[in-house]
């Protein structure tokens, strides 16, 4: 059981060291539970504690399906951004619709590139070409679930070139693409009609750094 009267030996040496890293935690067992599209193991783990002393065995299902790329093209000279629509089945027991407002996004798959997928995915999901391509920030997707780990990233494109339906057909795929003028998306996101991670935090990072974003486009 965790000692929550903490001494003040134990309250010093966290202020000191805030934080653990991979070393305060002990992999016992890792056992394979699902092996399909997607994967699931069963991790059984101790790790340090906040009191200094190292917790019994934990267990948790992970699901893992690899690191992913997302993509949120925009262009300067219509002040648009390029979006996607697809149906989302995991958003069917909480929302009005499935069929969600988002990124360009992929998984990387082995010997690829994050900038790799990214021109392939915008080419697969939307038709469109990308230029200046500009790492964002990265984020755990969901890390108390999964071990994915997302890549955000700005890419200017010509809007005009984006129409129509696109997705590959073996994976299922029925992507709508959008223009969106930077009101609308805002308007969107403020509404809550785009609620997914992926998409709210892109969004979000190019409204905060816009000016300095297109400026480095500008440079280069």
């Amino acid at each position: 059981m965790h000692n929550n009267g903490f001494s003040a030996k134990v309250l010093q040496m966290n202020k000191e060291n805030p934080s653990f890293t991979s070393n305060d935690v002990k992999i016992e067992k890792i056992t394979p539970l699902h092996d399909g599209f997607f994967k699931m193991f069963a991790y059984e783990f101790r790790h340090k504690c906040f009191n200094g002393e190292w917790s019994d065995v934990v267990r948790r299902e992970m699901f893992e399906r690899g690191h992913a790329v997302a993509i949120l093209p925009y262009d300067p000279i219509t002040q648009e951004f390029v979006l996607i629509e697809q149906v989302r089945i995991g958003a069917l027991p909480t929302s009005s619709s499935p069929w969600l407002i988002e990124v360009i996004a992929g998984v990387i798959d082995e010997g690829e590139t994050q900038e790799s997928v990214c021109h392939r995915e915008a080419m697969e999901e939307a038709g469109i070409e990308l230029e200046h391509l500009t790492k964002a920030l990265s984020y755990l997707s969901s890390p108390g679930g999964t071990t994915e780990r997302l890549h955000i990233f700005m890419a200017c494109t010509d809007s005009t070139k984006a129409a129509g339906i696109h997705g590959l057909e073996y994976e299922s795929e029925d992507i709508l693409v959008h223009r969106v003028s930077e009101s609308t998306a805002y308007d969107w996101l403020e509404s809550g009609r785009i609620d997914n991670a992926a998409a709210v935090i892109a969004l979000q990072w190019f409204f905060m750094h816009k000016q300095t974003l297109l400026k480095q486009w500008q440079e280069t």
